[in-house]
């Protein structure tokens, strides 16, 4: 585990984890090659086109679903 190589890790503090996470994916994002998909992603996101393909009427637009979540505060 990566945290028993670098022990400093364990003695910070929870919002400073946070913050270290979001700098760490921020870095892989900017490089995306790096990390190819891998293929059970690329078989789920297969599927699921497929299955939007045959049932376009059950696919809700993440505008409604981000209306409805903040409009449910």
């Amino acid at each position: 585990m990566i945290a028993e190589r670098i022990p400093e890790l364990k003695s910070l503090s929870s919002e400073e984890k946070l913050i270290l996470v979001g700098e760490l994916w921020d870095e892989l994002a900017a490089q995306p090659d790096l990390l190819p998909p891998r293929d059970d992603h690329i078989k789920l996101l297969k599927e699921r086109l497929e299955y939007f393909r045959q049932h376009p009427a059950d696919v809700v637009a993440w505008e409604e679903v981000k209306a409805h979540i903040l409009g449910s505060r």
